[in-house]
């Protein structure tokens, strides 16, 4: 039996039963330094709290921020999942808090060579995660290249981190732009919040989601919403030294509170009835296998 029909009888057994959908929440920005990675982790962290079970999905390939912020160094990552034989439970690491986080991996840019089969069996085992977890927030690299594009356009519920400097609202723009210019996007089919990252207040915070958005709105078929601010907190810095996330490290820091507060919100915008696209079904829609 040659590894392509191995890989057909493994994916023909774990679709005999499908696990509910956890829900997917994808964190990216215009442009790097904006703070998107520590929102992601933060984020996760706070909804652990809440009794969420959260697994953090690294695709800024490459470059390991969660790892690097969460101060652990996973075994395994999506290569290994792939090319090695390992399980889901060997790539899946146990972060502090109760957090759990997969890495991509440098060696995740070899995706693009992958057979049919093994994209097909990369979904299915990352379906596994759905089974596992509330919520899964995949933590995308920055800028508009096109892997960002295509899991950002790909996903039913996308976190823009935006700060007041220009060039972060000018990439802010552009990558929802390119996002709304790409073929078969469908405004419907995707909910975007703003974040406001670094920001002196909330008041500052929504005149530069107002700035954004009445562009985007005049422009763009491109559905944008507020959700929050994060104001400019130097505990944020010592945190990131610390290599702890500064909901823990400082929980009573004016960014902690914050972050707590758009933790609160995305809890209660989480309905029922909410469109949902499974992290196995972003991958194979990123490569045009059918399910």
């Amino acid at each position: 039996m040659d590894q392509a029909e191995k890989l057909r009888n493994i994916i023909k057994i774990q679709n005999q039963t499908r696990p509910g959908l956890a829900r997917v929440i994808t964190v990216t920005s215009g442009k790097g330094g904006v703070g998107k990675s520590s929102i992601a982790l933060n984020l996760a962290v706070e909804l652990r709290r809440m009794g969420k079970e959260v697994i953090i999905f690294d695709a800024d390939f490459g470059l390991a921020n969660i790892e690097v912020m969460f101060g652990a160094i996973p075994k395994y990552n999506l290569a290994d999942l792939i090319y090695k034989g390992k399980n889901i439970q060997d790539i899946l690491m146990e972060g502090p808090y109760g957090v759990k986080f997969v890495s991509g991996g440098s060696g995740i840019a070899g995706l693009v060579n992958l057979t049919r089969e093994q994209v097909s069996f990369l979904g299915y085992k990352l379906r596994e995660l759905e089974s596992m977890a509330d919520v899964i927030i995949v933590d995308t690299g920055a800028g508009i290249s096109d892997s960002v594009l295509e899991f950002v356009s790909l996903s039913s519920e996308v976190l823009l981190i935006t700060t007041p400097e220009p060039t972060s609202i000018t990439d802010s723009y552009a990558l929802l732009k390119a996002l709304s210019s790409k073929d078969g996007f469908r405004r419907e089919n995707i909910v975007i919040k703003m974040v406001a990252n670094r920001v002196s207040g909330r008041e500052d915070g929504v005149n530069l989601f107002r700035k954004l958005h009445m562009v985007v709105d005049k422009f763009l078929h491109v559905n944008l919403e507020w959700l929050g601010y994060v104001p400019f907190d130097g505990h944020v810095s010592k945190a990131i030294m610390q290599q702890k996330p500064v909901t823990a490290a400082f929980p009573g820091a004016a960014s902690s509170k914050a972050i707590q507060n758009l933790a609160y919100r995305l809890s209660e915008q989480d309905r029922d009835g909410m469109r949902r696209r499974g992290i196995s079904q972003i991958i194979w829609k990123l490569f045009k296998v059918k399910e």
